[in-house]
């Protein structure tokens, strides 16, 4: 059985010391940490890295962590976890608005750090169940890789392919469902797992645009096949990310 990885946490603060202490710290808990210092690299960690949370401090220099949080929010679910300074109550109200799942003031202990990533993954997790879907962070294919939290298809070679609302649903939807033929009608139904809104019936319309997007040949398809009179079908391995 292949063993789970660990769960992934992005710290995204210009600070050395807290860089450090979230790494050894939760390094040792069975946490795998990456580290940005900036906007940049945090928009770099998030097209190339699949990730479970993110600690945002509010505060980088020369930079507006809301509007990154505000960012993040358009295009992805991932929880985040703010980091601010004791007296910065405005901050932490603004954040927690915009969609942030929980805050830390600074300076902060190791194990409240912890016990609060802890508890807003297991409800991010619980939340997924409760819907139906599995607690997958992505799915990989020859030559593609979509993350379920940002929502983005990245080739091999790292660049992002633009997807719609309907296609993701679809392509998320038929992956979790690889090498199984699937109608029409369980396509619409297994889409609402990723969204609750009413997916479009035009099913067809849909697999012709996602083929033009990832198949080497979409005239000749090898990954979306169809089986004619029935449904459609993945026919390439897909690997699950939890």
């Amino acid at each position: 059985m292949t063993q789970a990885p660990l769960p992934h946490v992005l710290v995204v603060d210009d600070d050395a010391a807290i860089r450090q202490l979230v790494d050894e710290y939760l390094g040792r808990n069975d946490f795998r940490v990456s580290a940005a210092v900036d906007g940049a690299g945090f928009a770099a960690a998030l097209r190339s890295q699949v990730l479970d949370l993110v600690l945002l401090d509010l505060r980088l220099p020369g930079e507006d962590g809301m509007q990154l949080l505000r960012e993040l929010r358009t295009e992805s679910q991932i929880p985040v976890i703010i980091l601010t300074g004791r007296t910065e109550e405005a901050d932490r109200v603004m954040g927690l608005e915009l969609g942030a799942d929980d805050y830390l003031t600074k300076p902060f202990s190791p194990r409240e750090l912890l016990a609060r990533i802890r508890t807003v993954l297991r409800r991010t997790h619980a939340g997924k169940e409760v819907h139906g879907a599995p607690v997958c962070r992505a799915y990989r294919l020859p030559g593609w890789e979509l993350n379920l939290r940002t929502r983005r298809l990245i080739g091999a070679d790292g660049a992002s392919v633009s997807l719609s609302n309907g296609e993701f649903n679809l392509l998320a939807a038929l992956l979790a469902t690889a090498n199984r033929v699937v109608t029409r009608d369980q396509l619409i139904e297994l889409s609402r797992r990723y969204d609750n809104e009413v997916y479009d019936r035009a099913i067809d319309v849909q697999i012709l645009r996602l083929r033009r997007k990832i198949e080497p040949d979409p005239a000749e398809p090898r990954i979306i096949v169809t089986e004619r009179g029935v449904g459609y079908r993945v026919a390439v391995p897909v690997e699950a990310v939890y």
